[in-house]
């Protein structure tokens, strides 16, 4: 995952209109944004024309993913975001066990195709 920045500015061309029906869908995760509300941090898999692919990560931000881990965002932080994502998408254990139950006995790939969807999904930096 890479790490994008989108001015305030640029918010409602990237996002779509306040109206429901004017939304547009991102897959973007939200990581932060500026006191003053000015510009916004993201993760995305997805290269956008309207975001700035930063190479490191700005000062000036309050973390917004997780508020109640109280970090200021660094690459640590963003690292400790994209396991946290990973983990919460990944099946309970017993999910896992049934799919590769029911792959051993079906000479299916269930398991191994739900696993490489979230490797994707969240990929490490």
């Amino acid at each position: 995952m890479k790490l994008y920045k989108l001015e305030a500015s640029n918010y409602s061309t990237f996002f779509g209109g306040p109206e429901s029906e004017d939304r547009i869908q991102r897959n973007v995760i939200t990581l932060a944004q500026t006191p003053s509300c000015d510009a916004f941090l993201y993760l995305s898999n997805e290269t956008y024309n309207e975001l700035e692919l930063l190479d490191s990560v700005p000062e000036g931000f309050d973390f917004t993913y997780c508020q109640e881990w109280g970090l200021t965002v660094d690459d640590d932080v963003i690292d400790r975001v994209i396991r946290d994502l990973r983990k919460k998408a990944y099946p309970s254990w017993g999910d896992q066990l049934d799919m590769q139950y029911h792959d051993k006995k079906d000479d299916t790939t269930t398991w191994e195709d739900a696993i490489q969807a979230i490797k994707e999904k969240y990929p490490k930096r």
